[in-house]
């Protein structure tokens, strides 16, 4: 089945749902992911009941932490 993942076009096995996706895609750390499906933002809860379909488009949204700001402020203050 034809949909796009991350602007992709994509070919994936029928009747996934959003958890089966993650996993037939190898995502790592997926509780670590949000996922939009055409073009609104899933909550975890429906990842199980969301099933894709073709021509969906599908967004992982990978969410990144960095370093302390207080440790620059602190640097530029020294």
């Amino acid at each position: 089945m034809k949909v796009t993942i991350n602007g992709k076009p994509d070919d994936i096995g029928e009747g996934l749902n959003v958890d089966g996706l993650l996993a037939e895609q190898e995502v790592k750390m997926p509780e670590m992911v949000s996922v939009e499906l055409n073009g609104d933002i899933l909550r975890r809860s429906q990842f199980h009941s969301a099933v894709i379909k073709e021509g969906d488009q599908i967004e992982f949204i990978y969410f990144m932490g960095g370093g302390s700001g207080l440790n620059a402020i602190n640097r530029a203050t020294d």
